[in-house]
C-alpha cells in the first residue's frame, strides 16, 4: 500500500488525491458522452461544479452529524475543519442531489432526467474513489479474528485503530460491488425506462451494497438497532429508491402512450 505516491517540489503527492482526480475526471467523461446531443451537454459543468459544492458540504455534514456526533459534540471548533478528514460519501450524495435539484429548478430543467444521466458516472466515480480510500487506510473493516485478512501499515488510521490484526476486507467488496452496479446502470440506460426510474435504481443498489459492507466495517459507531450510521442512511437511500421507482413505473404504465395512440389515429383515418 502506497499511502504517498512522489514528492516534487518538496511537495508529497498523495495517491488517495490522485485516485481521487482520476475519479472525477473519468466520471466527467462518462457524463459528456451520455449526455452528447442532449440539452444537458452545455449544462454539464455547471452541473458538476453545484454538485460538487452540494457534495462537499452534504459529505462533511453527515460525518459530523451522522457518523461522528458524539465526538463533535464536545469538540464544536472541529466541525468546519474538513482539512483534518471526515467525510462520508453518502452525505455526498444527499448534498449533491439537493444542488442538482435546486439547479434544476432555477434553469427550468426536469432533475429526474437529469439525474437519469448522472446516475452511472456517480457510481463509476464512487467506486474509483474507493480505491483511493482503501489506498489512504480509510473505510476499513473490522478484525477477523484470524490469520484471513488485510493488515494496514502504520501511519494509517486501521493500523493506529487496530495495529497488526487482520481486518475484513469490507472496503474491497464494496469496490468491487460499486463496479457491478455502474455496469448494471450502464446496460439499463440504454432502455426505455420511465423517467427517474435509472436513479432510483442507484440509490437502491448503492443502498444495499452499503448497508451489507457495514457489517463488517470497523471505523463506525453503531446506534439503533446495533446499526451503523451508514446503514441508517442506506436504508432510506433503499426506501426511497423502491418507493419511488415504484411509483414512476406505475405512473408510466397509467400515461397514454402518445405514439401508440397517434399510429391508431393514422390507422383509423385511413
Amino acid at each position: 500500500m502506497y499511502k504517498d505516491l512522489f514528492t516534487i517540489f518538496g511537495y508529497t503527492v498523495q495517491t488517495h488525491a490522485v485516485i481521487s482526480v482520476v475519479a472525477i475526471l473519468l466520471g466527467l467523461g462518462v457524463a459528456l458522452t451520455l449526455t452528447k446531443k442532449t440539452i444537458y451537454h452545455e449544462h454539464l459543468y455547471n452541473f458538476i461544479y453545484w454538485a460538487l459544492i452540494g457534495a462537499i458540504i452534504g459529505a462533511r455534514l453527515w460525518h459530523v452529524f451522522v457518523f461522528q456526533w458524539p465526538y463533535y459534540m464536545h469538540h464544536l471548533g472541529e466541525i468546519i475543519a474538513i482539512w483534518q478528514g471526515g467525510i462520508s460519501i453518502l452525505g455526498a450524495i444527499v448534498g449533491g442531489a439537493v444542488a442538482l435539484i435546486i439547479y434544476s429548478l432555477k434553469h427550468r430543467l426536469d432533475f429526474l432526467d437529469i439525474a437519469d444521466y448522472l446516475a452511472p458516472p456517480m457510481m463509476l466515480g464512487m467506486g474509483i474513489g474507493r480505491i483511493a480510500c482503501f489506498f489512504a487506510g480509510d473505510a476499513f473493516g473490522k478484525p477477523t479474528g484470524s490469520g484471513y485478512g488485510i493488515i494496514y501499515p502504520e501511519g494509517t488510521i486501521a493500523h493506529d485503530t487496530y495495529g497488526d490484526e487482520p481486518l475484513w476486507p469490507a472496503i474491497s467488496w464494496e469496490i468491487q460491488a460499486d463496479f457491478v452496479v455502474f455496469a448494471i446502470l450502464m446496460y439499463l440506460f440504454g432502455k426505455k425506462l420511465p423517467k427517474g426510474l435509472l436513479f432510483f435504481i442507484y440509490l437502491f443498489l448503492y443502498g444495499v451494497v452499503r448497508f451489507s459492507v457495514e457489517f463488517f466495517r470497523g471505523d463506525s459507531d453503531r446506534f439503533a438497532l446495533n446499526l451503523t450510521g451508514g446503514q441508517w442512511t442506506s436504508l432510506c437511500f433503499m426506501l426511497i429508491g423502491l418507493v419511488l421507482g415504484i411509483y414512476v413505473s406505475i405512473k408510466k404504465l397509467k400515461k397514454p402512450d402518445h405514439e401508440a395512440l397517434l399510429n391508431e389515429k393514422e390507422t383509423s383515418e385511413e
